[in-house]
């Protein structure tokens, strides 16, 4: 894992200032990655190598995918010319390093450099371009020189030593002349010190420091490098005149990465197994603990993850996930410790009682009692939050205050800390369910029936609120081509009632809603009341009709079946019963009834049928009705039409 070397990305950084990003979060953003690989970093893009996909996925400083490199199977490490312009790619499936134009992103040159050689590692050092190649004990070094007429590949230039696998290759401009190399694939694999100002590696110091190296980064000035590996917990820093060990950098896990910043500063990414954090940055050495210990939910292992500075030192980019969940994790404040803010207010409370807040500010850097803290409480009374002024910190990081709520509902406390020259800043929050006193909401007419089409007045009557004095009025109508509507909005009058007249041509709810205040709870109440059906019933085919026996009568010859014709409120599917009743003795009695489909237009007309030479002088009487939910449907309120008399003669 690389960046600019510090000289370079100053002058990286000076021109590229007009396009300097603002300031950000700490951001995860998607990235289609199907394996970890390495990453390096210039002035406006992140580039990102993805051997799975053969691609290179190129990002800008926020993240954001730009382009991707496609055409590079298993391609390995990635490499800038000391000036940025140039991205270099090892193309391990190809057996050839590409050049990119990296303002551009467009391919520029490519050197072959052989046939199953498999470049994988690279480092570009004195106008030449290093690699490690091979396969396990097949490996070697060689080099694209770059600084004659024509490119020119040489192989087999690791010397006296026999390479275990393709050797790590670092290199920096502040140390001209100077290659290091990494046996990494076996225990007893040494670091190797290479003198190449001639072009022709020697060995000038080796030494085992136990293998299995994961990664390393050399310091700004070149002289020294950081070492991640072998096994658990070591960090360790190196001089490169004799390898002498110069310190060590306490991480609580195997070391996976490690990436210096143009000022010295040194992250480094661990196996973390214990999830006890897996990215630390050290600002001023192993003296002081790490600023950052960040845990991402899961990083890949054995060195296949990847993470480097910007050019200018001012980000850390962190790859994380796995498979087809890869992320780009950026830090924007690498060098400050990490706060922690929470906040614990009781589940509920009494309105206008005093309740208390409690909370933690914590760092991996102790802040010292007395840190201010800002307090704002939101709630319905003041929804854009108001200040509640300045709370300080206690003993421990611990905080406390007490406030007493004008208003009910979710209350919330929101509690900032603004940070300082060495820590992030924090917020966080809790809200309080603060009681309200229930209102009184009543609704009129509740279980009344009304006659089909009457124009009836419902009152809504609201009791004592706070502030709020509106309610809404809406209406339901029976059926589900009647949805529910909205009818009427207002503040209630002097006596608390607001009223709407409703047509009654169906059963109708009738709902009351009081949207609460920050003293009151909300209310909803409702009351249902009924609408009859409009039904009339005719009788025809008589020869004559009179007032007799206290009724009006038809009078039907023998011959003559009557025809009763209703007509009723329509509705899909709706019948009318009609009833059949005969007198005998002083008292009515059921005869026949049955329910006839009416027609659309709301008829229906039923004939009296049979042999009434036997019914001469009997007496009768018919009527229809709309019978809830018999008569097929259920929106209105059952309703009996008038009885009809009739009867025959001779």
């Amino acid at each position: 894992m690389r960046s600019i070397p510090a000289a370079t990305a100053l002058a990286a950084l000076i021109g590229s200032m007009a396009l300097a990003a603002p300031s950000y979060a700490d951001v995860d953003r998607p990235i289609a990655l199907r394996a970890a690989g390495d990453t390096v970093v210039d002035g406006a893009h992140v580039f990102l190598a993805d051997s799975y996909n053969g691609q290179i996925v190129v990002t800008d400083a926020a993240g954001r995918t730009v382009a991707t490199l496609t055409g590079l199977p298993q391609v390995g490490d990635l490499e800038l010319s000391p000036d940025g312009s140039t991205l270099y790619a090892a193309v391990t499936g190809a057996d050839k390093i590409v050049a990119f134009d990296a303002a551009h992103l467009k391919q520029t040159a490519e050197y072959p450099t052989g046939a199953g050689t498999a470049p994988s590692r690279l480092a570009y050092a004195d106008g030449r371009i290093w690699f490690g190649y091979g396969d396990q004990w097949d490996s070697g070094l060689g080099v694209v020189d770059l600084t004659g007429e024509a490119p020119k590949v040489t192989l087999d230039l690791a010397g006296d030593h026999d390479f275990a696998s393709p050797p790590r290759l670092y290199a920096d401009p502040a140390n001209p002349g100077t290659l290091l190399a990494l046996d990494a694939g076996i225990s007893s694999g040494p670091i190797i010190v290479y003198d190449v100002s001639s072009g022709t590696p020697a060995i000038r110091v080796s030494a085992d420091k136990g293998g299995f190296y994961q990664d390393a980064a050399l310091t700004p000035d070149g002289q020294n490098v950081v070492v991640a590996g072998p096994g658990n917990r070591a960090l360790t820093e190196y001089r490169l005149s004799d390898l002498t060990e110069v310190r060590t950098y306490p991480v609580k896990d195997q070391p996976e990465t490690v990436s210096i910043a143009p000022d010295g500063t040194v992250a480094a990414t661990v196996l973390d197994t214990d999830d006890m954090g897996d990215t630390y940055v050290f600002t001023g050495g192993p003296g002081k603990p790490s600023v950052r210990n960040i845990s991402h939910e899961w990083m890949p292992s054995g060195g296949a993850h990847a993470m480097s500075w910007s050019a200018d030192g001012s980000r850390l980019y962190v790859q994380t996930g796995y498979g087809d969940s890869m992320d780009l994790h950026r830090v924007d404040e690498p060098r400050k410790y990490i706060t922690t803010l929470t906040v614990n207010g009781p589940a509920k409370a009494t309105r206008a009682k005093s309740l208390k807040v409690t909370g933690k500010l914590t760092s991996g850097l102790a802040l010292p009692a007395g840190t201010p803290l800002k307090v704002t409480r939101t709630d319905m009374e003041s929804p854009k939050g108001k200040s509640l002024g300045t709370k300080h910190l206690g003993g421990g990081g611990s905080f406390s205050f007490t406030d007493t709520p004008p208003a009910g509902g979710k209350v919330r406390y929101t509690v900032t800390y603004g940070g300082d020259a060495a820590h992030t800043s924090a917020k966080a929050a809790d809200s309080v369910d603060v009681s309200r006193a229930k209102v009184k909401l009543s609704v009129s007419n509740n279980g009344k029936v009304y006659s089909y089409g009457k124009d009836v007045r419902f009152t809504a009557h609201l009791g004592k609120t706070y502030k709020n004095r509106t309610v809404e009025i809406w209406a339901d109508p029976y059926g589900s081509d009647k949805p529910k509507k909205r009818v009427k909005t207002g503040k209630v009058n002097s006596h608390g009632d607001l009223s709407v007249t409703l047509d009654m041509k169906r059963d109708t709810k009738v709902t009351a809603k009081f949207a609460g205040d920050s003293r009151y709870k909300p209310a909803s109440v409702s009351s249902t009341a009924g609408a009859r059906v409009s039904v009339s019933t005719s009788v025809s085919g008589h020869y004559k009709a009179r007032s007799t026996w206290g009724h009006r009568y038809y009078f039907f010859h023998k011959t003559k079946d009557p025809l009763i014709t209703t007509k009723m409120a329509y509705y899909f599917g709706r019948s009318q019963r009609l009833e059949l009743e005969v007198y005998y003795k002083g008292h009515w009695y059921a005869g026949n009834s049955a329910y006839f489909r009416l027609g659309s237009n709301g008829v229906s007309k039923v004939r009296i049928n049979g042999d009434h030479g036997q019914d001469v002088g009997w007496r009768f009487r018919v009527r229809s009705s709309y019978v809830n939910n018999s008569s097929g449907d259920y929106v209105n309120s059952t309703t009996h039409g008038a009885w009809k008399y009739f009867t025959f003669t001779r």
